[in-house]
């Protein structure tokens, strides 16, 4: 922690600038995730490719899956050789490309499809990659702004996680707003300038930061970044587009046989990666005992996000086809990508109470630790899931209900994610010994991947093996149980922990 960038009452004054940068990244991410399934389900006629429920659910959720995927690599390579500033302008220069890569494919619907496919998988495989190098490497910055056990930490990520949401929420409203009424390549088009412009913003206000994000070994002296800086950096973007487009050009020659065994490879050698790079970092039984505590709420964290990304699938399919959205007194029909803002403005709103919250009680004893935490955040997640299967029931037979019943639910999720998600955050960054906290950052997304393709495919799989299991019950029995799980695993995990909170 550098003490020149910290103010003497509240935060450093670096934890702003990473607020807007990454309110801009969001702006990017989440404008575009509210137009993909639209965009993919929508008729050729009407710009887009067509396609069935259930597949473009299943493209969302191993899309969602791979972005939260990549940061193992993403915060390797930051952790052991570029730093976490120039991860992450390597990271948002892939993702600004990959959102006019979408842009783009746009251009050939319904003409030359194979262009389309290709500039989609591109589009796509650009924001993996990206994500990957940005959104492990950011959050480590926050938390190395403070000490480990200082009690602003889990107030900050909460700061830090309002401006995640400032740039969710608005990123619906224009680039949902411009995809739906002007075109599909709009609202990608102008995610794609939304990403260029956090770029901006923290090239010019990066000095606020101190000696936070450096590459490794390099001499407090020579703590900036120079123009070679900036030269590999272009040089790791040129190499990422390349190994996209190269890959996604002789996938499609290759059999599924080798397909599946390719996967199979890949995936085994990342976790003995994985693995081995934990290993080999982690030393004595407190680090091994912190380091357990991740991994178990790792699980756990499975668990919310496979309910709490609907938001991006199911319920964006529910808010186009099953709720009343024409507004009778202004003559006009609420977008259905509108919808996804709902959870941003509520967290934007009642993040910094939780916030004050947070530290009233810690002043006085009564803080809850992390694991239980995370267990209201999951109880609280079933709840709206309740309040979804009455929506859900009352919508059967093509019934068109009212959209507070979106309301209510995204309401409620919000207060279980303001309960998990940042603490989350914060809660690697206390407990992952300092030399691999970027790749144990990278593994806590890893979790949010397995759970976002969960997600996406979850439908599909309830209706081919429990065929009689609505999905929003389904998420009840889950989220519920496993918040329940978590409470009795507590005090145990809170000892564990060993002297952090």
């Amino acid at each position: 922690m550098n003490d020149t960038v910290t103010t003497q009452k509240g935060h450093p004054t670096g934890l702003y600038t990473l607020f807007f940068t990454e309110m801009w990244e969001r702006f990017s991410y989440y404008g575009m995730r509210a137009l993909l399934v639209l965009y993919l389900t929508s008729e050729a006629i009407k710009g887009g490719f067509g396609l069935e429920r259930s597949d473009a659910l299943e493209i969302y959720g191993l899309f969602t899956g791979l972005v939260f995927l990549t940061p193992i690599l993403g915060g390797f390579l930051a952790d052991k050789v570029l730093g976490q500033r120039k991860a992450i302008y390597i990271g948002g220069l892939l993702m600004a490309l990959g959102q006019f890569s979408l842009a783009a494919s746009v251009a050939y619907t319904g003409e030359v499809a194979s262009s389309q496919q290709f500039l989609l998988n591109l589009g796509l495989g650009l924001l993996i990659m990206g994500n990957g190098f940005f959104k492990p490497n950011i959050s480590t910055i926050v938390g190395s702004l403070y000490e480990a056990n200082d009690p602003r930490k889990d107030s900050a990520f909460t700061i830090f996680y309002m401006g995640i949401n400032l740039g969710a929420f608005f990123s619906p409203l224009v680039c949902g707003a411009l995809g739906i009424n002007l075109g599909w390549e709009y609202g990608f088009g102008s995610a794609g300038l939304g990403m260029m412009l956090g770029l901006v913003f923290f090239f010019f206000r990066a000095h606020t930061l101190g000696d936070a994000g450096f590459p490794p070994n390099r001499e407090k002296e020579g703590a900036r970044l120079a123009m070679r800086d900036y030269i590999e950096v272009l040089l790791y973007v040129a190499a990422n587009i390349a190994l996209v487009a190269g890959f996604l050009m002789s996938w499609s020659s290759l059999g599924d046989g080798t397909q599946n065994t390719i996967i199979m490879v890949v995936a085994t050698l990342a976790i003995l990666g994985l693995g081995f790079t934990v290993f080999t970092g982690t030393n004595g039984k407190d680090e091994w005992s912190r380091v357990a505590v991740i991994l178990v709420l790792s699980v756990f964290n499975i668990f919310f996000w496979a309910g709490f990304e609907q938001a991006g699938g199911t319920f964006n399919l529910f808010a186009e086809h099953n709720t009343d959205r024409v507004i009778d007194w202004a003559n006009w029909e609420i977008p259905a990508p509108f919808f996804q803002s709902i959870n941003a403005i509520a967290i934007f709103g009642f993040a910094p109470l939780f916030s004050i919250l947070w530290l009233r009680l810690s002043r006085i004893g009564k803080n809850p630790n992390t694991p239980v935490k995370f267990a209201l955040g999951l109880i609280l997640l079933g709840l709206g899931f309740v309040v979804m299967s009455m929506a859900n029931n009352a919508a059967n037979g093509g019934n068109l209900v009212s959209p507070m019943w979106l309301v209510g639910v995204y309401l409620i999720h919000t207060f279980g994610e303001l309960c998990l998600s940042p603490i989350g955050l914060s809660m690697v960054t206390k407990l992952a010994p300092q030399k691999i906290v970027s790749i144990m950052m990278g593994l806590w997304f890893a979790s949010m991947a397995l759970a976002n393709y969960m997600a996406g495919v979850l439908e599909k799989l309830l209706h081919e093996l429990l065929p009689d299991m609505p999905l929003f019950y389904f998420l009840v029995l889950t989220s519920c149980s496993a918040g329940f799980v978590l409470l009795l695993l507590s005090p145990w995990l809170k000892k564990m922990m060993r002297g952090i909170v």
